[in-house]
């Protein structure tokens, strides 16, 4: 993909993440139903390559991706100026941290330090309350829980990661059957 203005970080990052799941046909793992695609596509990036989807495709339906997404948007510094934007990139985060590996990989991206470049753009009160370092996606998984009012637990993907017994110690990630 090929951003409309390469000069625009947004259009830049929502390149790499787009990106990452349309080169392997995943897009439903970027959170976004078919128009919110279309239209992100649409605001970003040059018409080079008709957008071929086989089907329609929806937001995923998880209460933490609504919660996350919720927590996201009302803490995105630019979604006054760019509410759709913010929308997007918050459905983007959200669905990655449902998925079972890091954030950064889940997101397509190259590591923490790319993680940390985005949210310090979009969520610097966020980022400013990770005093700790933990990793992404779990601090976003205790945000949501306080947020909540609840004691923190793990993102829904953070059991099946590899490092989760580094982030949980003493913690048996639950078996799926």
């Amino acid at each position: 993909m090929i951003p409309r203005r390469p000069d625009s970080p947004d259009s830049v990052l929502f390149a790499r993440l787009v990106d990452a799941r349309i080169g392997q046909g995943d897009w439903h793992l970027l959170g976004l139903d078919s128009h919110a695609l279309g239209a992100l596509i649409d605001h970003h990036f040059v018409d080079d390559a008709p957008l071929e989807m086989s089907h329609e495709i929806a937001a995923p339906q998880h209460p933490f991706f609504d919660e996350l997404h919720g927590l996201l948007v009302w803490n995105d510094v630019t979604a006054n100026e760019h509410k759709e934007d913010a929308r997007c990139l918050a459905s983007i985060i959200a669905a990655a941290s449902l998925r079972p590996d890091h954030l950064w990989r889940d997101l397509g991206l190259s590591g923490r330090d790319d993680v940390t470049a985005m949210l310090e753009r979009h969520y610097p009160q966020l980022v400013a309350r990770n005093v700790e370092n933990l990793r992404w996606k779990k601090f976003l998984a205790q945000e949501v829980a306080h947020a909540r009012g609840e004691a923190p637990t793990c993102a829904p993907g953070c059991p099946g990661c590899e490092d989760f017994s580094f982030c949980y110690p003493g913690v048996a990630p639950l078996r799926r059957n």
